[in-house]
């Protein structure tokens, strides 16, 4: 039997409120891009935060309505799906990550009739798959790059996080996005060096295909606005150049307007330097960080798909157009 909605015109806004996890992080972040994107198209959102301040109420006044919550309550996530039958899950990095998508899980299968649930997973997802991970330590090492044998606390949370979805039975779909220009690595963990003209990153000469958030909400909040082609899918999504560190470096230098060179930094040196003085009290966001950089840095990353150019209908967004966009990049840049 049809779906009752997938016979209707998918082009005509979405009735009931589209909930959109994560919606108060920062301006420029991909849950909040979202919402913007979606109030245009005239869908109505409801923004779950955590606490109603500013950032809350600069989302109330895009036109989202507010819901304020835990979401590792479950009487707090049930009320806020109440009506709801589209869910955006993302949450930052927490070690209580698989209980969250757990608990929006259990209250969406408690209220039925959801349409879909768009997870916001990670791209070691598609390679640090159950084989890979059970195989013998060598394998191990040599499949992930020589420099890390397991994965950090954060990728195994979405893991099991995509595991829980795939036994609730939700009509879901998985969005692995590689790493985000905006991430930390590319962007303020080591900004002072940029200062000298250096950029320092301990990814020797490998490449990547980094992404920019505004393409992964675009390609979110198309997947939100008409669900029914995506269900049961998971994309793989990298930006649309695959340069190594002096590619990046020229890009660094061109929205700098000054000249940047890319000094190759060992891992674990860098790991010291920028991750543990900068994430200290965060040791769970540290260690993915930690785990990130090892990945990259032993070769982990392979392949670029082209998935976000078919889910947008256009050419992804390059690194140069994300760091003009980025205001911890900007600011050095009109110093």
């Amino acid at each position: 039997m049809a779906h009752p909605n997938q016979t209707e015109d998918t082009s005509m806004p979405e009735r009931n409120p589209i909930l959109i996890t994560g919606a108060a992080g920062h301006i420029g972040g991909v849950s909040r891009t979202m919402v913007d994107m979606l109030l245009e198209q005239g869908h109505p959102v409801r923004a779950f935060v955590r606490q109603d301040d500013e950032r809350a109420d600069s989302l109330r006044q895009a036109g989202a309505e507010i819901f304020v919550g835990d979401l590792l309550t479950i009487a707090d996530v049930t009320a806020a799906l109440k009506g709801c039958r589209r869910i955006y899950f993302s949450m930052s990095l927490s070690p209580y990550y698989t209980d969250a998508v757990s608990l929006m899980a259990a209250a969406a299968r408690a209220q039925g009739d959801i349409e879909v649930f768009v997870n916001m997973s990670e791209f070691e997802q598609s390679f640090m798959t159950f084989e890979k991970m059970t195989a013998p330590e060598e394998e191990r090492r040599a499949w992930l790059g020589g420099l890390v044998a397991d994965w950090s606390p954060q990728q195994r949370a979405h893991w099991v996080a995509e595991r829980v979805l795939e036994w609730s039975g939700l009509p879901t779909v998985n969005v692995r996005a590689a790493m985000f220009v905006e991430n930390p690595l590319m962007t303020w963990l080591a900004l002072e060096p940029l200062s000298d003209g250096e950029l320092r990153l301990p990814f020797g000469r490998h490449r990547l295909a980094p992404i920019a958030g505004y393409d992964v909400a675009e390609a979110c909040a198309k997947i939100l606005a008409d669900p029914a082609p995506h269900i049961s899918k998971s994309y793989e999504l990298n930006g649309p150049e695959l340069k190594d560190m002096h590619g990046f470096a020229e890009d660094f230098g061109a929205v700098l307007g000054r000249q940047v060179t890319y000094v190759p930094e060992e891992v674990e040196t860098w790991n010291e330097n920028y991750v543990d003085t900068a994430l200290a009290e965060l040791p769970h966001t540290a260690e993915h960080m930690k785990t990130l950089t090892r990945l990259i840095g032993g070769g982990g990353y392979r392949g670029v798909t082209d998935q976000l150019e078919t889910l947008l209908g256009r050419r992804p967004k390059t690194v140069r157009w994300a760091l003009e966009n980025h205001p911890r990049i900007r600011k050095p840049a009109s110093a």
